[in-house]
């Protein structure tokens, strides 16, 4: 599947409205970006094996990390990877259904969620 770059941003709009509340409450203070796809430096330094896709990445520090003391020095962010995605998809409904699944994970993983919670609530 292969959408332009505007059409994929409208997607991620829709799919932000289609996240459960308990998530989309924390996109307050969240900026969401799209790019195409994640550098090789990046799947090297998180690891990622050569058979695995990246769809999402969250950048800041987690809620249960933070400190009233020393406040984070760079704003939360979520990149979605467009490219993975639309390769990953075969309809536009799935590609908006994917990109919410994914901006869940991420949000997850900056409210501090174990990849296990994540599991037993359907987004792991």
């Amino acid at each position: 599947m292969h959408i332009s770059r505007k059409k994929f941003e409208d997607a991620v709009k829709r799919a932000l409205e289609m996240i459960p509340e308990m998530f989309h409450a924390q996109l307050n203070n969240m900026t969401i970006t799209v790019e195409d796809l994640p550098s090789q430096d990046l799947l090297r330094e998180m690891e990622v094996p050569p058979d695995e896709t990246l769809f999402g990445l969250f950048t800041g520090v987690p809620l249960p990390e933070r400190s009233v003391t020393e406040p984070p020095l760079y704003p939360d962010v979520i990149i979605i990877f467009r490219k993975p995605l639309m390769a990953a998809c075969q309809s536009f409904e799935e590609l908006e259904e994917e990109i919410a699944i994914t901006v869940v994970h991420e949000l997850a993983h900056y409210m501090g969620l174990s990849e296990q919670r994540l599991e037993e609530l359907g987004y792991g």
